[in-house]
């Protein structure tokens, strides 16, 4: 019997009136490739087209009918072989794997059993937990990568009495990544998950879009007393979110331990997970590769790959994040939370350094960070469809430091930007919103709201507590437009502080 060698932190055992119990975590990534064409055939990968209008003969299982292979996909494997530290096999081979599925034509998928083209490899995750607390990193073995065609969709809800066939999706090409058995908890689960994410993404292999089933899980779970023997697993099929695989796997875990504990065994079998009910379900026996009766696709020659075909997707690759994110906090002086926030995703990392090119980089962080991913988040937004650009948010930066406004009253022009009424600039301009920085000026708001309140002028020596209560007083008369530093400065003087 195998025994997986790690044993996790204590932290994320699950403890019962029996003793302790260990949760071992693997999964299937399914990671559908960027290309604009399948894998075996010509036909559009687009989203969302009207159903069966993406279908050549190939994809549909017509007699007669040869698939040949997508160069460009394979490309985009090795390329995401390089992103996961892997081995690439210069020799691979496509297999049949034979199963019925009415979205399935065929009768069997294509795919890569004995002979992938991405061996082994190895990322490092840091897991989060609920509270927001960045944990020790974690080294998840990468156990294969392999192309495979997906099958079609089973259309259920549009008739009480029969099942419709969309088969846009067959034959769209799948990166199937395959992990060891290395993760113990929910939180390293969905850092896994998030890391690849991230990886595809700046490779340009994969949108990573988990909501069209672009990027998407099978999570297999089973426990074990700390540091013995496996135990059986289940696999829960096709999760798309974050969130969910973290639910899904504290479900399941429960669900094993409770059997244990009563004197029951654990059947081997793939389940679905209910996001509604937050709970998994039966789907059927779980299937051994023999059951698949694999054998070597007599369409399809082997793919023997040259070392300089090899050689020059690895002298292309792009920046991966983890050297961003070693960059931002070299290059930037970003803190070890900021640059892994920012550099977790290509798309997030690209708008930063446009915001903080020629700026401070700890302000462009913040505002990047804090203000707009905040307000993103408030509205169900995605980075793409920001109503506020790097150039513009950028410019309102620009305001805060050249004292054209207080970051206060920026918090305001960033609301209205977002809102779309204008740039900062036009904000700034239209509302009269501009810093009052003139020391005469200010001086005159002060010595009006001392002479106002001379009772608490007097008790401030004592008591310099007051201060706070002396700024407001002189922001509210100058509508929010004065420096804070002046004012601050002046009124010390004044009052003795």
């Amino acid at each position: 019997m195998f025994i997986a060698p790690r044993i996790a932190d204590k932290k994320d055992w699950i403890t019962t009136d029996t003793g302790d119990w260990e949760i071992i975590i693997g999964l299937e990534v399914h990671a559908q490739v960027a290309s604009e064409s399948k894998l075996f055939s010509g036909s559009a990968t687009d989203y969302g087209s009207a159903p069966n209008t993406q279908v050549s003969l190939v994809d549909a299982g017509m007699p007669g009918m040869l698939p040949v292979v997508n160069e460009f996909c394979i490309e985009q494997a090795v390329k995401t072989g390089f992103g996961l530290n892997a081995k690439i096999n210069l020799f691979s081979r496509f297999d049949r794997k034979n199963y019925f599925y009415v979205d399935l034509p065929q009768g069997y998928q294509i795919s890569q059993f004995e002979h992938p083209i991405v061996g082994e490899g190895e990322i490092e995750i840091l897991p989060i937990d609920g509270d927001g607390n960045v944990g020790e990193p974690v080294n998840v073995g990468i156990e294969r990568l392999h192309l495979e065609q997906d099958a079609g969709k089973s259309v259920h809800d549009l008739s009480p009495d029969e099942t419709y066939v969309d088969l846009n999706r067959c034959g769209v090409a799948l990166m199937e990544i395959v992990s060891k058995p290395d993760m113990r908890s929910p939180e390293e689960a969905s850092a896994y998950v998030e890391k690849l994410r991230g990886i595809v993404r700046a490779l340009g292999t994969c949108d990573g879009d988990m909501e069209k089933g672009n990027l998407r899980a099978d999570v297999n779970v089973s426990v074990r007393r700390p540091g013995g023997e496996l135990g059986t697993r289940c696999e829960i099929k096709n999760v798309n979110s974050m969130r969910f695989i973290r639910q899904a796997i504290n479900f399941e875990a429960r669900r094993h331990i409770d059997i244990l504990e009563a004197g029951g065994e654990i059947d081997q079998e793939t389940r679905l997970f209910d996001s509604v009910k937050g709970e998994t379900r039966t789907m059927r026996s779980k299937e051994d590769a023999h059951d698949y009766r694999y054998f070597p696709d007599p369409d399809l020659l082997p793919i023997k790959l040259e070392q300089s075909f090899v050689d020059r997707i690895k002298a292309e690759l792009p920046e991966m994040p983890d050297v961003r994110k070693a960059r931002f906090m070299s290059d930037y002086g970003l803190p070890e939370y900021d640059a892994r926030i920012l550099t977790a995703d290509k798309t997030k990392a690209d708008f930063y350094e446009i915001v903080t090119k020629g700026r401070d980089s700890k302000i462009a962080s913040n505002w990047t960070m804090g203000e707009l991913f905040g307000a993103l988040n408030k509205a169900g937004l995605e980075l793409e469809d920001s109503p506020v650009s790097a150039d513009a948010l950028g410019g309102l930066i620009d305001r805060i430091l050249d004292d054209t406004i207080s970051g206060k009253i920026a918090k305001d022009v960033f609301e209205k930007m977002f809102a779309g009424e204008g740039t900062a600039d036009e904000i700034i301009e239209r509302d009269g919103l501009k810093q009052v920085t003139d020391m005469g000026a200010i001086e005159a708001m002060v010595d009006k709201v001392i002479a106002d309140n001379s009772g608490q002028a007097a008790a401030a020596k004592e008591n310099p507590k007051l201060l706070g209560f002396f700024v407001g007083q002189v922001m509210k008369a100058s509508q929010g437009k004065a420096n804070p530093q002046a004012v601050n400065k002046i009124l010390r003087e004044k009052l003795g502080l």
